[in-house]
């Protein structure tokens, strides 16, 4: 036996942890962090020590699966599938026209293949469709919709390591570590960051374990994180805690946002969102007294009401703040992976929030933040020209995810063609006609270009250190397996239907906003390997891959980047009075508050995330899920009392939409009234007559109630009731 330990990078999420992966004969058998990689001192969580499991699950898929007549799978060889789908593919071009195809890229592949996805975004220009769907739209939206409202600042917003002050809405970077505390050992720097003085204000109807660190936590009732961020605005102006100078070189709008939250005073903003008025008012003094910081929303707000306006507002809290990297500042994301670039302190204006290509459904169409998801099963469903009729999924689960699940199941039912990409039968896979399994993290080489360019996706997201680290294969693909990664996949394809796939990259300037990009050819002759994609992606990157490679455990560089002044010729501005986001806000002001309980609705439920499970990756690995499969209800023991309820028991969830079934765990660290439940849990009705698995949230949401700019639906804050699960659903 052969055994030895070499460092690589954790890829279930997009912290992509730096790890020792220890391999006996080609296999991995432990992951631990790695304590010689200086940004991250030896930090995983238990997704990442999971990896092995993952790895050599018995249930993952060795072989492309094909389904039968009678709905069983059987392998087949590629060569087989690839000739199978082309062909299909040209009939559904020639009869039906290039907006019939689509495609949704979900978690799994963005960050575990991201540069095969690029290659299927590659495919998807050459067939000429549009059609190219991700999890923006159902997750947080609002980052794109309210940048593109307010304006970005081409220097980036100033980082938590150099902050006293930080506001986080709906943020638990100790658990998602996606944004809202640098992803690098969350839990660490949120501790050096409390020892240096730092004052954090967390708004959250729960308690998190980021919340428990907070100088001020406001546990409001959920829906109201628009009207705390506008009373937070209103203290700020009324007290003078705003950045004037900032506000008049850099902004328009400041007398309209003041008349807008003028309503919004901290008792009538304590009433609406059931917070003491000291505490709101501490909230607001601490943000605005901070010499530096920053204000984020996540996914809470996101999922509840008013979306675009609580992130709008939240970026208007750092504009008033001037909570923006100054002149003279280290460069805040500073592209290690990423082309050079010189950031200035000036902002990028505001652009058009939505496009003229309209879906068929809803009243949508495509915008900031992409093709709305949330109106896919619809596009499938609805017959007519344009229906779509053949979808891909890559490292998705749609039947988990998408709003409404019956809906999603019916329409997954109705395509000609479903072509998985996963490396389970997932809820998902078991609709497809053809499931291709690849080669899961440790078996493909990686880099972490994709995590530094996270800062296209959000205003504190991505590495705010010039970190980087590369990492080749590290582990063999199963013995006799067939396994084939996104990009060979597509590029595959794209030579049985003749077409010429064109690779984009990005060049020069590349800023926290700015994303120009170059075509280059590929050579359609020789499927180009991961590794050749990685070193293609990195070919404009400030730090050659070459030199990063010497680093296996990664490595933090001295870059010397400085924020620049302000170009003269710059005439952009911020804005703080966005005519849309205003009568939002009015709207808000003269209307009731977020829905409270009734005799049909007495409680409402939240979503949330659990430390074990990326989305629904893991759920079936005994090491994460501790036996269970199912999601718990959280719910206060208040509430389970009133109830008469104890932990174990099996409820039924009821909201205007649907039911789900789970089964009942204490939580004190949620309000009073509300019930908290892991996403992406559960499986399909079609496939499973067994009521107990019937535990996706997903099945209380449907379009009723739905984002007018990306179409995301309510998907927490939702109004329920529960009953004790009485044997028939």
């Amino acid at each position: 036996m052969v055994t030895h330990v070499t460092p690589s990078i954790c890829r279930n999420c997009l912290a992509y942890c730096p790890i020792l992966v220890t391999v006996e004969d080609g296999r991995a058998v432990k992951v631990a962090g790695d304590p010689e990689a200086p940004a991250f001192e030896g930090y995983t969580c238990p997704k990442g020590r999971a990896l092995p499991a993952q790895h050599n699950d018995s249930a993952r898929l060795l072989r492309i699966q094909r389904r039968r007549s009678d709905g069983s799978f059987e392998s087949v060889v590629a060569d087989e599938a690839l000739a199978a789908v082309s062909a299909k593919i040209r009939e559904v071009l020639d009869r039906d026209g290039p907006r019939a195809i689509a495609m949704y890229s979900g978690t799994g592949a963005g960050v575990s293949h991201p540069v095969g996805v690029n290659v299927a975004r590659a495919f998807f220009r050459a067939i000429k469709s549009r059609m190219v769907f991700s999890p923006i739209t159902i997750d947080k939206p609002a980052e794109y919709t309210s940048v593109a409202l307010h304006g970005n600042w081409h220097a980036g917003l100033q980082t938590f390591e150099t902050s006293d002050t930080w506001l986080v809405v709906g943020a638990n970077p100790v658990i998602a570590k996606s944004n809202g505390a640098p992803a690098n050992n969350p839990g660490v720097r949120l501790k050096q960051a409390q020892a240096r003085g730092m004052k954090m204000v967390v708004i959250d109807p729960r308690r998190t374990e980021t919340a428990k660190r907070a100088h001020v936590h406001l546990q409001c009732r959920p829906g109201e994180d628009a009207a705390l961020l506008a009373g937070i605005i209103h203290v700020i102006m009324a007290e003078g805690l705003y950045d004037e100078r900032f506000v008049q070189e850099h902004a328009v709008g400041f007398d309209v946002l003041k008349r807008a939250v003028a309503p919004f005073t901290p008792e009538e903003v304590a009433r609406r969102a059931d917070v003491p008025v000291m505490q709101l008012l501490e909230a607001a003094r601490t943000f605005g007294c901070g010499r530096r910081g920053g204000a984020i929303c996540s996914t809470g707000p996101s999922f509840s009401t008013h979306s675009n306006l609580s992130f709008y507002l939240a970026l208007c809290l750092n504009t008033l703040c001037g909570r923006w990297a100054r002149e003279g500042d280290v460069a805040p994301f500073p592209n290690v992976l990423l082309p050079a670039f010189a950031p200035r302190a000036q902002p990028y204006a505001p652009y058009p929030v939505a496009s003229e290509r309209r879906m068929r459904v809803h009243g949508l169409t495509e915008n900031a933040c992409g093709m709305p998801t949330a109106a896919l099963a619809d596009e499938i469903l609805l017959d007519g020209e344009g229906q779509v009729k053949v979808l891909f999924c890559l490292g998705g689960n749609p039947v988990l995810s998408w709003p409404d699940q019956a809906k999603t199941e019916a329409a997954l039912s109705k395509l000609e063609l479903l072509v998985v990409l996963d490396y389970q039968m997932s809820a998902t896979a078991q609709f497809a006609h053809y499931v291709v399994p690849p080669p899961l993290s440790l078996e493909v080489p990686g880099s972490t270009q994709r995590v530094e360019a996270l800062k296209y996706h959000g205003v504190s997201r991505g590495y705010s250190i010039p970190w980087a680290q590369y990492t080749p294969a590290v582990a063999q693909p199963p013995a006799g397996s067939e396994l084939m990664d996104d990009g060979t996949f597509f590029f595959r394809l794209a030579q049985e239907l003749g077409l010429q796939l064109d690779w984009m990259n990005v060049r020069g300037q590349a800023s926290s906003l700015e994303n120009p990009t170059e075509s280059i050819p590929l050579d359609m002759s020789r499927v180009p390997s991961v590794e050749d994609l990685i070193e293609l992606s990195c070919r404009n990157s400030r730090i050659p891959l070459s030199e990063v490679k010497r680093h296996p455990h990664g490595h933090v560089y001295e870059l010397g980047v400085q924020v620049e002044g302000r170009d003269p010729a710059c005439e952009a501005m911020l804005q703080l009075g966005d005519p849309t986001m205003m009568r939002e806000l009015q709207e808000i002001a003269v209307g009731p508050a977020a829905p409270t309980p009734s005799e049909e609705w007495p409680l409402q439920l939240l979503c949330r995330r659990a430390n074990n499970f990326m989305n629904s990756v893991g759920q079936g690995v005994p090491s994460l899920n501790g036996g269970d499969t199912h999601t718990p209800a959280f719910m206060h023991p208040s509430d389970m009392r009133a109830l008469e309820l104890t932990e174990g028991h099996l409820v039924v969830i009821r909201s205007a939409s649907g039911h789900m079934l789970a089964r009942i765990q204490a939580d004190d660290s949620l309000r009073v009234g509300l019930v908290s439940v892991v996403h992406g849990f559960g499986s399909p009705v079609r496939f499973d007559a067994s009521e107990l698995s019937l535990g996706s949230v997903t099945r209380l949401i449907d379009m009723t109630e739905r984002d007018p700019i990306s179409g995301i639906p309510r998907m927490s804050a939702l109004p329920i009731r529960v009953e004790r699960y009485g044997g028939a659903a």
